[in-house]
Formats: C-alpha cells, structure tokens, sequence
C-alpha cells in the first residue's frame, strides 16, 4: 500500500511540472501514515522535508502580531528559496491557517510552488468537489473548488 501511494506522488511529481502552480497536495490519513510516506519519499527523491510551523515560528519569534501577518508571504518565500533542489515536501503547516495571520494558505503554498515543486501533507478532505481543511464551524476552515488542484489522496 505504501509503495503504492508514494508511486502515486512520484507521478504527480511529474504531471506538475507541466502546470504553473507545481503544488502537489497529500491528504494523508494519520500522523504515522504521513511519517513512513514521508521517510518513503525522502528515500526515493532525497528532497528535503521541512517543518513549516516550526521554521516559521522561529522566523516570527519577535514580530508584533500585525508584522507576522505583513511578512508571512516574503518569509514564507525566504524558506522555500532557502531550500537545496527544485523539490521540497512541507508537513505541519496549520500556522498558515490561523485566523489572526488573515492569510490564504492555499494560494501561499502556490506560490511558493511557481519556482520549486511543492508537496505539501494536508491535513483536510475532498468532499462534493471542494477540498477543505477543518470543519465549517471552526475559525480556520477553508473550502477551495479541487480545479486545478493536484491532489493525491493517501487515504484511499
């Protein structure tokens, strides 16, 4: 099954590189699923792993709460650049969606992923053509319509 999933991702991999956003998205099941897929890809492409909440709670450590919504996008930019190779895989990116950083995690990851192919773990559904990320009632949900999304879903 593991081998499977990551053969999946792997083309993906490829089918972005033809598209302007080279964002490929990983619904993954649960923590230890996401953990042997990524150590599986790591092995495979030897591209770099990054935790996002992490590198980017560093970075905003002593920024005022209004400066962490205006430099979110430009270091989010400094990361992704920062990083060896044209593929780099994301986990832990909840930060994005926090409410008080008012910002659009989706389009931030596309961003990044218009110079280096992107492969974030998300951790949210594909439900009646839209994919989402918490549920409706909470502060940090999101719904986007799944056109032009590359979308791998490991939970299959």
């Amino acid at each position: 099954m593991l081998q499977a999933i990551v053969d999946q991702i792997i083309e993906a991999i490829g089918q972005a590189a033809e598209l302007y956003h080279r964002l490929v998205l990983v619904l993954s099941p649960s923590d230890e699923s996401k953990q042997e897929i990524i150590e599986e890809m790591c092995q495979r492409t030897e591209a770099p792993i990054l935790n996002l909440n992490l590198e980017l709670s560093r970075m905003m450590l002593d920024l005022t709460e209004r400066l962490r919504m205006l430099q979110l996008p430009r270091l989010l930019d400094e990361i992704a650049s920062g990083a060896k190779g044209d593929l780099l895989m994301l986990k832990n990116f909840e930060l994005l969606f926090d409410a008080a950083l008012k910002q659009d995690p989706l389009r931030l990851l596309q961003r990044i992923s218009r110079n280096k192919t992107v492969i974030a773990f998300w951790n949210g559904a594909v439900e009646k053509g839209y994919l989402t990320y918490a549920s409706p009632e909470h502060p940090e949900y999101r719904r986007y319509p799944i056109r032009d999304l590359l979308i791998v879903d490991s939970r299959l």
